[in-house]
């Protein structure tokens, strides 16, 4: 049996009305790699948060590290003990290098008598090598691949000299390759006696490196599990409370052609790309990251223009000078980076929801409508089953599930017929990635055309009708569910 690094009981947080957390119990063993999973708002950050120090919990929690017993921590207690948190945004430096990053706490602690640059990129190697990353200690940050990032970000807590380490999702944005290279590394700490959290609601990537998984529903805790023998149809299933059924899309009859794209090519970015996309169709469209996909997207959107080649839309050619020209023309766009692009965080949920129909919502004098916002706003809250307790509050304010939700909403009340969804389920947990895929199923059965991007072959397996496949800017391959099986796609798409 492994040592405890964290044992904590009797954990409760209240905040106003809210029990956030209902007496949780929570336990880490030393080396190991644990799984903390549950959809959003189950509880998972602010646990977190409570064992690293940030949140106070309610009388009479207990906590334990190693054979010392304390009633609290605080953020110093969290730091001396060697607690760390690599949270989804990093915390990094980005016009700082590598080697900054990782002996940043040098400079903080002794202003006035800082490492040399000798030293700091010394130091640096020596942190570098000891989780066998392939990294330079004098690139710039914002250089840097996501992927390379998060090294950037592990080797600072291990100068930090970490004992346990939380990962907030930190496979979300990378690649097949880079997302085994991070999870080769967590493997290399484990042995090194240092525990690792991950959340992650990637579960198969959970079920690949973690010894045991914790799962927490509605703030109180369902149990602790090994993962030898879990599945993931029975974590899903622990996580939301319900057997979750997933069925590959039936095959029905497609529409007349709608979209279609003649040599379509963009330097330095995708080449010679020709493809038919027909009324209620979804269309798949796989590959790496860097495979030219979102920049696809992007030109048939309008947001760039293409370097050759000719786009028609219901035979007609297409021109696009914008994204206004793409709107026109019932073209609408999810993009996958939906904190920064897709909503203004601070915006209410009925601004967010009215943001692409704004003109269309005027009162007279050129004044909106309140009345009209809020009108349009609750009828896609309806349509959309988003949770929602007060349409004026924050975006921000939203689970992941439910902000997805106002996203297409928003671009849903352009009365598209064609719409391009960018990974529409990055960081959404499995109960709402079910919901969304739902409603994207239900729009295609109503005749609207839809190019999906995602980068788990499962959701293109499950959601498409055909599946085509990008490497290197070009377009490979084209399959179709009903004749390959999801592990051949896997291999198709990592090959």
């Amino acid at each position: 049996m492994m040592d405890i690094a964290i044992s904590a009981k009797h954990i409760s947080k209240v905040f106003g009305q809210v029990r956030v957390l209902d007496d949780v119990a929570f336990e880490l063993r030393r080396g190991e790699v644990l799984c903390l999973a549950g959809e959003n708002g189950c509880g998972k950050s602010t646990l977190i948060k409570i064992i690293n120090g940030v949140y106070t919990p309610e009388a009479g929690a207990e906590f334990q590290f190693g054979d010392d017993k304390v009633s609290g921590v605080t953020p110093h207690d969290a730091r001396h003990r060697g607690i760390h948190v690599i949270w989804q945004d990093l915390a990094l430096f980005p016009h700082l290098t590598v080697a900054e990053n990782i002996v940043f706490d040098d400079y903080v602690a002794s202003p006035l008598r800082p490492l040399s640059r000798k030293k700091a990129h010394d130091e640096a190697r020596r942190i570098i090598g000891k989780i066998g990353a392939d990294l330079d200690p004098d690139m710039l940050v914002e250089d840097l691949s996501i992927a390379k990032r998060q090294l950037v970000a592990i080797c600072r807590v291990m100068r930090a000299e970490a004992k346990i380490i939380f990962m907030d999702e930190p496979t979300a944005s990378l690649t097949a390759r880079e997302v085994k290279a991070l999870l080769d590394i967590a493997r290399t700490l484990s042995a090194q006696g240092i525990s690792i959290v991950f959340v992650s609601h990637r579960l198969s990537e959970v079920l690949d490196v973690c010894q045991r998984v914790t799962v927490l529903r509605n703030g109180k805790l369902v149990g602790t599990y090994p993962t030898e023998g879990m599945t993931q149809a029975r974590l899903s299933e622990l996580m939301t409370g319900r057997e979750l059924t997933q069925e590959p899309r039936a095959a029905g009859k497609v529409g007349e052609l709608l979209l279609e794209l003649q040599g379509l090519s963009r330097t330095g970015e995708f080449e010679d790309v020709s493809l038919k996309l027909h009324r209620g169709e979804i269309l798949g469209l796989a590959g790496l990251l860097g495979a030219g996909r979102t920049e696809l997207a992007h030109v048939i959107f309008g947001m760039h223009a293409p370097s050759s080649g000719r786009m028609f839309k219901d035979g007609k050619p297409l021109a696009l000078s914008s994204n206004r020209d793409a709107v026109a023309a019932g073209i609408a766009y999810v993009s996958e980076d939906r904190l920064n692009l897709g909503l203004v965080q601070n915006q209410s949920i009925n601004m967010n929801t009215a943001a692409t129909v704004l003109p269309e919502l005027e009162a007279p004098r050129f004044f909106l409508s309140p009345k009209r916002i809020r009108q349009l706003t609750a009828d896609w809250i309806a349509r959309l089953q988003t949770k929602v307790s007060n349409a004026e509050l924050p975006v921000s304010s939203l689970s992941g599930g439910n902000q997805q939700r106002v996203v297409l909403a928003k671009w849903l009340a352009t009365k598209p017929d064609v719409l391009i969804l960018d990974c529409p389920t990055v960081g959404v947990d499995v109960g709402a990635k079910q919901g969304i895929f739902t409603i994207i199923r239900d729009l295609a059965d109503q005749g609207m055309s839809i190019i999906l991007i995602s980068d788990e072959a499962g959701e293109l397996w499950y959601n498409s009708d055909r599946i085509l496949l990008l490497r290197d800017g070009r377009l490979v391959e084209e399959a179709r569910p009903s004749d390959i099986k999801e592990e051949e796609l896997e291999g198709m798409i990592n090959a």
